[in-house]
């Protein structure tokens, strides 16, 4: 945006003239206390003890077509095939029983370390037993183009000189001692509907296929051990010594697999080099959050669909949002707000080149196949897909008994004004480096003001995708007020100077609008108009200039979300009990609103206080540094799906504020957009 690649903020505690930031790299054990800026995680009640794995435990790969997630014990327990949206292969992560793909040591399920290698998607996990040392490395295998005979079914977008080898590869070295390594491979067809069976495929015992239904992908497992088939199950068991190299590799496709150590260990580079690459073209700051910089850039570029250039908001479903609860929702598709504010997040980083590609993946989708205009939606599929019905998978446990579990997502057909807004000021900053509008672009853009002029006055379900009445959101008419500013200013761009003057006025008619209903007598924006409630998306004010931060109305809202809209300091989207969203029970707190607050504390000038927020944040990563969608404040429990891109993007823009504030950047300068002057 003009306006969101710069900070926000929040802060639990009173931020005097004398606080000061703890450093994490300070001599000397400060108190619990003091870094947890004045609030202690701690369960409450008894431990629970559960079979899942901590959401956070999982680590998350991907190679721009599929992901999959891999608990610390080293097994695969969530990968759907061949696309993310597609039904699951391994489930594990929802019923304990829908299949996993397990390589480690035997009879040890606890690693002595795990961690990402620098720059990339790659997990190292390091096992220590009684006899020796064992190093696994995971990754999904990216390699050059390999498309050159015919062209891609599926691949819309230009093609690169990389592309998606529809691998899973797991190697092994032992590196001290003796090892029993044991590999399990247990899939479970279309989320655990459809039986699976193995038949023996290579020479020996070096390979095997699962199949199941014609409407099932088939899977070839390959590898340098001897493997074996038992029911729905196939398995290896070895001894290794020292030195001693072998791996595992799952295919979906009709590229060929390694067939020995040396061809995997090539694969495993050049994976490496690929995404190496890619982060070498961002712009990184020298500076002790520059890795989680890096692993949120990283997680975004896995979110991404590179066949068509769709983005994901998460890569699983039905990740409670409370521990046991009904708030659970299918995160595997491509939301407008989501995408386009990942795309902020990554131009902050100088990272603008999935963009293109995203613009073009939306024009496809708001194009029919004669040609027609459709109207821009919430949400699509990975391929553009329009319906995304929602149904219940009632024969899977869910993720430590929470139910139910759904695939789809009703939200797609819903109406939320913020899309046009948040789309035309991801483009708009996008394109204003340029000074140039891509003619491709302005009729989708000219169809995306012309529709938040026709609604901006009716009630939706807003950003938060309520399910209760369609109200009138303060947030989402900010929104259409940012696609009228930003869409003057790109009609200026492209030489239309009377849409420019025409959007111009408009754009002031619903600020006005908004600043008499839409503020309470204290100054502060409430949730709708005429009522009273808070919302963390009106923290999104000072960032999208819809007022300057000085302003006495952004101040107040900042400081009174802060103070009454949090939990243990951490920001909640709203409250559930004077929020009529349609569901029951309570939520944990939204980790993108925490960063939101630390980003909006830096733009009204409360810096100490957005750091120490900022530290805190940071201290809830997960051990690889990923973020689900929510926190429990009371005990850190990462909550919903994951890896969640909203909260990554939002870190992105975080960090970047503080780190710009600190070092004497200027932020917060007001710059309406379709101003010149």
């Amino acid at each position: 945006m003009v306006s969101y690649d710069e900070p926000l903020d929040e802060d639990p505690i009173d931020a005097g003239a004398t606080d000061a930031p703890v450093r994490r790299d300070a001599f000397g054990d400060p108190p619990d206390i003091e870094v947890g800026g004045g609030y202690i995680a701690k369960a409450i009640g008894s431990t629970h003890k559960s079979s899942y794995p901590p959401i956070d435990d999982y680590a998350f790969l991907s190679d721009c077509e599929t992901s999959c997630l891999i608990a610390r014990n080293g097994a695969v327990e969530w990968m759907c095939l061949p696309r993310p949206d597609a039904p699951s292969v391994f489930g594990a992560m929802l019923d304990r029983s829908a299949g996993h793909f397990r390589v480690g040591p035997y009879g040890v399920n606890v690693p002595a370390a795990r961690r990402y290698l620098p720059g990339g998607l790659i997990v190292e996990t390091t096992w220590q037993t009684d006899t020796g040392w064992l190093i696994v490395r995971d990754a999904l295998v990216l390699g050059a183009w390999h498309n050159n005979d015919k062209r891609s079914r599926t691949y819309r977008r230009t093609p690169i000189d990389w592309d998606a080898e529809h691998i899973l590869l797991r190697t092994v070295k032992c590196v001290s001692g003796v090892i029993e390594l044991e590999v399990n491979c247990e899939p479970a067809f279309d989320y655990h509907r459809t039986p699976v069976v193995w038949e023996y495929t290579g020479e020996v015992y070096e390979q095997a296929t699962a199949g199941g239904s014609p409407d099932c992908p088939t899977l070839t497992l390959t590898t340098d051990l001897r493997l074996g088939l038992e029911g729905r199950e196939a398995r290896a068991r070895t001894r290794m010594r020292e030195g001693d190299e072998v791996f595992v590799a799952l295919s979906w496709s009709v590229l060929p697999p390694p067939r020995t150590y040396a061809e995997a260990a090539e694969k495993m580079w050049a994976t490496t080099e690929y995404w190496r690459q890619w982060i070498t073209l961002g712009k990184f700051p020298d500076h002790p959050w520059r890795g989680y910089l890096q692993r949120s850039a990283l997680t975004l570029k896995g979110l991404t669909y590179a066949p068509t250039g769709a983005l994901l908001a998460a890569s699983t479903t039905s990740l409670p949002e409370t521990p046991g609860g009904e708030r659970n929702w299918d995160y595997r598709y491509s939301w407008v707000r989501d995408s386009s504010f990942a795309l902020w997040g990554l131009y902050t980083l100088g990272l603008n080149r999935e963009a293109d590609d995203f613009f073009a993946f939306l024009s496809d989708a708001c194009t029919s196949d004669n040609g027609a205009d459709i109207p821009l939606q919430v949400l699509y599929g990975v391929g553009g897909e329009r319906e995304i019905t929602e149904s219940q998978l009632d024969h899977l446990h869910g993720y430590d008994g929470a139910s139910p579990v759904r695939i789809g997502n009703g939200a797609y057909n819903q109406e939320q004004h913020d899309i046009w807004g948040i789309l035309l000021d991801s483009v708009y900053l996008h394109v204003k480096s340029r000074q140039q509008v891509p003619e491709s672009l302005w009729p989708m853009l000219l169809r995306q003001v012309e529709a938040a002029i026709a609604h901006w006055r009716e009630p939706d379900r807003s950003m938060w995708e309520v399910r209760g009445e369609p109200q009138h959101f303060t947030s989402s008419k900010v929104f259409c007020w940012v696609a009228l500013d930003r869409g003057a200013q790109l009609a200026e761009m492209h030489g239309e100077l009377d849409y420019a003057k025409k959007w111009a006025d408009l754009a002031d008619e619903i600020r006005n609008d908004i600043l008499e209903h839409g503020v309470n007598a204290d100054g502060v924006f409430t949730q709708i108009y005429g009522g009273d409630g808070l919302d963390a998306s009106l923290l999104l004010v000072p960032l999208v200039r819809f007022l300057p931060p000085e302003d006495p109305r952004v101040r107040a809202t900042v400081l009174a979300i802060a103070d009454d809209l949090t939990e243990q300091g951490l920001v909640l989207r709203y409250r559930t009990d004077t929020t009529d969203d349609g569901m029951l029970g309570a939520e944990g707190t939204f980790t993108i609103c925490s960063f939101w607050l630390v980003s909006a504390l830096v733009e009204i000038g409360e810096v100490d206080r957005a750091r120490r927020l900022c530290e805190r944040l940071l201290g809830y990563a997960s051990p690889l540094e990923l973020y689900a969608e929510e926190l429990d404040p009371r005990t850190g429990r990462h909550l919903g799906n994951f890896p969640q891109a909203f909260t990554h993007l939002a870190l992105i823009n975080a960090l970047t504020h503080v780190i710009r504030a600190e070092q004497h950047t200027e932020v917060g300068a007001f710059r309406a957009a379709h101003r010149t002057a």
